[in-house]
C-alpha cells in the first residue's frame, strides 16, 4: 500500500435488527454515507440484534455486508447474548474475542508506519444488560499491547466511562476501573464502544474513549439523534466526527496523538 496522509475508521453500534424502532431508511442512509467515505476499517461495536434470534443476526449481516470495506471488526453486545444468541453470532461473525493487526503507511515529510494493533473483546453476559471484561483477560490484553510502537485500539460493547445524557448509571462494565488501569499501563491509544445510544468522546490520560450512538434505530435518549462516528488518523492527530444519517457531521473533535509512530525506512 502506498503511503498517504491519513486513514479512516468508522465506528458504528447498536443496530438492533428486529427492534420495533429499527429504521430501514436510517441504516441504508448511513451505509451509503459510510461507503462514500471509503473507510479503511469499520468497527461495529455490538447489539446487532434486539433479542438474539438467528433471523435478526442474518438481517444484521446483510446490512453489514453492504458496507464496502475489506477490513471489518464486529463484536457482540448484551442484546446479542439473549436467548443464547452468541451461538449465532459465532457462526455468522466468528470469534467473540480476537486480535487483529493492520499496517498503514503515513506520509508526513517522511514515511511512517502505523502498526494498528486491535483487540476486540466481548464484554457481555448471557441475559444481562451489565458487562464485564474479566480478570482472566487482563494478561492477554497486556501481552497483546506490549509493543510500545503499536497504535493500540481496544473495542468492546459496553462503556468504560459514564456517558452524559443517558440517565441513571446502572450498567457500566463491572470491572471498568481495573480495565482502565490495564489499558492505561499498556498505553492504549483508542477505546471504541457503544451501548448507551449517545455519541460521546472522553480523554482519559493518553487514551481517547469514543462512544458511538445507534445508527439504525430511533431508540435514542432525550434530544440525542441516531449517529455513527468517523475517525481520521494521521501522523500527528486524530479527528473524530459525529455523523447523523442524512444530516452530515454535527460535531467534530480534534486531538493530538500522544505517541508518534516510528519512522520507517522507505522512499516516498
Amino acid at each position: 500500500m502506498s503511503p498517504r496522509k491519513s486513514y479512516s475508521i468508522i465506528l458504528a453500534s447498536d443496530i438492533h435488527c428486529g427492534d420495533p424502532r429499527f429504521d430501514e431508511h436510517l441504516i441504508s442512509t448511513a451505509i451509503s454515507e459510510i461507503n462514500s467515505i471509503e473507510p479503511d476499517l469499520v468497527v461495529v461495536a455490538g447489539d446487532l440484534t434486539a433479542k438474539g434470534y438467528r433471523e435478526e443476526f442474518e438481517e444484521a449481516k446483510h446490512h453489514i455486508d453492504l458496507i464496502d470495506c475489506d477490513k471489518k471488526v464486529v463484536i457482540a453486545g448484551n442484546h446479542d447474548h439473549r436467548n443464547v444468541g452468541w451461538v449465532f453470532f459465532e457462526e455468522l461473525f466468528g470469534r467473540r474475542f480476537k486480535t487483529i493487526k493492520y499496517d498503514f503507511d503515513l506520509y508526513c515529510h517522511e514515511v511512517y508506519q502505523d502498526k494498528l494493533n486491535l483487540i476486540a473483546a466481548d464484554s457481555s453476559k448471557p441475559d444481562l444488560d451489565e458487562g464485564e471484561i474479566g480478570r482472566q483477560h487482563y494478561d492477554w490484553i497486556k501481552e497483546t499491547f506490549s509493543d510500545p510502537n503499536d497504535f493500540k485500539v481496544f473495542v468492546l460493547h459496553h462503556h468504560l466511562v459514564s456517558v452524559p445524557g443517558t440517565g441513571r448509571e446502572r450498567n457500566i462494565v463491572w470491572d471498568a476501573g481495573d480495565v482502565l488501569e490495564v489499558l492505561k499501563d499498556a498505553e492504549a491509544d483508542l477505546v471504541l464502544c457503544g451501548h448507551r445510544h449517545v455519541p460521546y468522546v472522553w480523554t482519559l490520560g493518553k487514551t481517547i474513549i469514543v462512544n458511538s450512538g445507534t445508527m439504525a434505530t430511533l431508540r435514542t435518549r432525550g434530544y440525542s439523534r441516531p449517529a455513527y462516528m468517523s475517525l481520521t488518523v494521521d501522523h500527528e492527530s486524530i479527528s473524530i466526527s459525529t455523523h447523523v444519517p442524512g444530516e452530515g457531521i454535527v460535531k467534530k473533535d480534534d486531538f493530538l496523538r500522544s505517541r508518534i509512530p516510528p519512522k520507517k525506512i522507505m522512499s516516498a
